[in-house]
């Protein structure tokens, strides 16, 4: 093989032409989105075990992804390598399962071979090629037609805009799957606990407040400067104010603190219930975190207090805790 060569203008109109294919053999999947689609969606619907995914080469690696799609959107499903079916592996498939074979050509030896197999075992069959007449569309019990007009390689050999077209109906029966389980954002966190979503979705208030001697309170008849030294005890930017059952009845914070310095009372004896905010936003300890970050920010403020329906303080939190906890 000779050096390569530095990237030719070309590169770039070569790139958009792949894009062009690509996205077209997509598009043409759309008019082919028919009832055998349905039929496919209704099986795996129907399925009592798992759903499988197998295919060889590139149609493998799309099969794998398929899969994982599937996992992680409600749907039980794993990849078998279609070889390694045949020597064991096909030990894994029983008669509640339904069987996904990928194969653009329909002819893959490794696939065909593991047919007659799956048919005696009672799964139900399902193949996504882009030949509906070849052996392996023929076998199925519902055939996906994901052909298309043109690879996107030059030379017509590299699987591209067929690969591409592959996973797109995969996706497409994922999704449409997920919507007819009622498959939602919770559901998705539950199988998805350690990324970002996760931690939205599943850390509620009362997993990172502030409790019991942690929280910054005050009675209602302290002074402002018993309040500045909770406020500074406590770290969180303001102190609740509350009656003798800790019911609240106010807040006071940093930026209460600026403002009153303005108006030079005397912090020894004026009483922080005079200056305090007597409407503060609050959250409840079983709301989600994220609920609590979209009420600071809709209402531009860092700290919130939370309570019970009796407006009993049972916790506080700050924007910090919510940086802390990843939920932001």
């Amino acid at each position: 093989m000779n050096k390569p060569a530095p990237a030719a203008p070309h590169a770039l109109e070569l790139a958009r032409r792949v894009l062009t294919i690509e996205a077209d053999a997509v598009k043409a999947l759309v008019e082919r989105v028919d009832s055998n689609f349905l039929n496919a969606l209704n099986l795996i619907l129907a399925c009592k075990g798992r759903v499988i995914v197998s295919g060889m080469g590139k149609s493998g690696h799309i099969a794998r992804k398929i899969a994982a799609t599937f996992s992680s959107t409600g749907t039980p499903a794993y990849f078998v390598h279609p070889g390694e079916a045949s020597h064991g592996d096909l030990g894994m498939v029983t008669q509640d399962d339904v069987f996904i074979g990928i194969s653009y050509s329909g002819e893959s030896e490794e696939l065909l071979t593991i047919v007659p197999v799956l048919k005696r075992q009672g799964a139900k069959l399902i193949t996504l090629t882009g030949k509906p007449q070849s052996s392996l569309a023929l076998e199925a019990d519902v055939h996906l037609n994901g052909a298309v007009s043109q690879e996107a390689c030059p030379m017509g050999l590299a699987p591209t805009a067929s690969t591409t077209a592959a996973l797109a109906l995969g996706d497409a029966l994922a999704v449409a799957l997920l919507d007819a389980k009622g498959f939602g954002e919770a559901d998705f966190a539950r199988s998805h606990p350690g990324g970002s979503l996760g931690r939205r979705l599943l850390t509620h208030v009362r997993d990172i407040m502030h409790s019991h001697a942690s929280i910054p309170m005050v009675r209602e008849d302290a002074t402002l400067a018993q309040a500045v030294l909770e406020i500074s005890r406590k770290g969180l930017g303001m102190t609740g104010i509350v009656d003798e059952n800790h019911r609240l009845l106010g807040i006071y914070t940093d930026g209460d603190l600026r403002r009153t310095l303005e108006k030079k009372l005397d912090f020894n004896t004026t009483l922080v219930s005079s200056v305090m905010s007597k409407t503060p936003r609050t959250v409840g300890p079983d709301a989600l975190a994220v609920e609590a970050v979209q009420i600071m920010e809709q209402y531009n403020i860092t700290q919130l207090l939370v309570i019970d329906a009796n407006k009993k303080v049972l916790g506080a939190l700050n924007m910090h805790d919510l940086l802390k906890a990843k939920v932001i």
